[in-house]
């Protein structure tokens, strides 16, 4: 199970954002975004975890849990839609 963990601190780390979920269960991978051009944290990432049982237990159990003065948004993630965008086609 692919989940989204949004309004996260800056300064949180993976390896911390991994042991917050590794509670519930395996963590495959832990992931922070980062701003493409200046490598700072966006305030989101994602949490593959294997057992889609470990994954809503790890919903339920975070969702709205206060991480370093931020209440987590964690939710089931949606696969990515085609933006479309890309520049001008005339």
């Amino acid at each position: 199970m692919n989940i989204y963990v949004g309004n996260l601190a800056f300064e949180l780390a993976e390896e911390e954002l991994r042991q917050a979920f590794e509670e519930f269960g395996e963590v495959s991978s832990a992931k922070l975004i980062t701003d493409k051009f200046s490598g700072k944290p966006r305030g989101f990432g994602f949490v593959e975890m294997p057992d889609d049982s470990q994954g809503n237990a790890a919903i339920a159990g975070l969702d709205g849990k206060d991480v370093k003065g931020r209440a987590l948004r964690v939710s089931q993630a949606r696969p990515r839609e085609n933006s479309g965008g890309g520049g001008n086609r005339d």
